[in-house]
């Protein structure tokens, strides 16, 4: 049997899980100024996995590549929700 796709499905949403709450805290703590170190892991991966031999290996740099991708507009989107108020603002943080 080829259990490849499953277990990269199960991985995926694993990733998926894994990058909400580090958007939230990253947001909570820092704001948005870390969005260039998403940038450069999403790079950073998604040229790995052009170079990587192994196509499963490939496969999942390149999901982690464009997850970290996807946190730089979650990041974003984070901001407006704490602004509206469905998040708490750190009171510690002055922007």
């Amino acid at each position: 049997m080829h259990i490849q796709g499953l277990l990269l499905g199960a991985l995926t949403f694993l990733i998926i899980g894994v990058c909400h709450p580090i958007v939230i805290k990253t947001e909570y703590y820092f704001g948005t100024r870390p969005w260039p170190l998403f940038l450069l892991t999403g790079a950073g991966c998604c040229i790995g996995a052009v170079l990587m031999a192994s196509l499963f290996w490939s496969t999942l740099l390149a999901i982690i590549g464009f997850c970290a991708f996807w946190s730089i507009k979650e990041l974003f989107e984070q901001k407006e929700r704490v602004r509206k108020g469905w998040f708490p603002k750190n009171p510690k943080r002055n922007d």
